[in-house]
């Protein structure tokens, strides 16, 4: 008996663990490129033990992705509601990048799969994508009645802030190298509000 035997895992935890191979290994080999027994593998799992907790490997593909930007849109709305200034953009975008950086397979799975499988990506946009922008859009409708920001379509206001942060998680080469260290992250991340902010035309009274 090995003298530092692993205490067994609860169910939970055994979903959570099965979700994250399946999450390396999508984004690695695909959908199609995976197998459920590579999935056990990965998971360090038996194979029955997946369809215990998934009805088959699609369902698991679709908890993958789902679960993923729910997870985006918590972290979103508890910084939005923080958010007191227009200043507080650039910070938002430090962490919306450094989070998504890290979160780079969960979006390479979601945006190549997506385009696959209709019904995930029906269900993305439907339970996710709308949910984000319907908060994004009242947190910056808010912010215009509050005189923070100038008044204009609040909904393409929203689209843009999140299309900015998602293409800049999506790939770790997007916008800057893998490596890049904080100074560089936050200089980018202020970079990318005050374009956000001011756009980049120059101020008509100093041309």
């Amino acid at each position: 008996m090995p003298l530092f035997q692993r205490p067994p895992q609860t169910e939970g935890e055994t979903r959570t663990r099965i979700l994250r191979a399946a999450q390396r290994l999508f984004a690695r080999r695909g959908y199609d490129g995976t197998t459920t027994h590579d999935l056990a593998i990965e998971a360090g799992v038996a194979e029955g033990t997946l369809f215990r907790h998934f009805e088959n490997k699609k369902a698991i593909l679709v908890e993958v992705v789902t679960q993923g930007w729910v997870e985006l849109l918590t972290d979103l709305l508890t910084e939005l509601s923080e958010m007191g200034s227009s200043r507080a953009i650039a910070q938002v975008m430090r962490k919306r990048m450094l989070n998504l950086h890290q979160n780079a397979d969960m979006l390479r799975v979601c945006f190549l799969e997506a385009q696959f499988h209709p019904d995930l990506r029906d269900r993305i946009q439907t339970e996710v994508i709308g949910k984000m922008t319907d908060v994004a859009e009242a947190f910056f409708q808010t912010a215009m009645d509050n005189g923070i920001y100038r008044r204009m379509n609040p909904r393409t206001v929203a689209q843009v802030f999140l299309g900015m942060f998602t293409v800049a998680g999506f790939s770790r080469d997007t916008i800057m190298p893998e490596q890049s260290s904080p100074a560089a992250m936050q200089e980018m991340a202020e970079g990318i509000a005050d374009i956000f902010l001011h756009g980049v035309l120059a101020d008509s009274s100093e041309a």
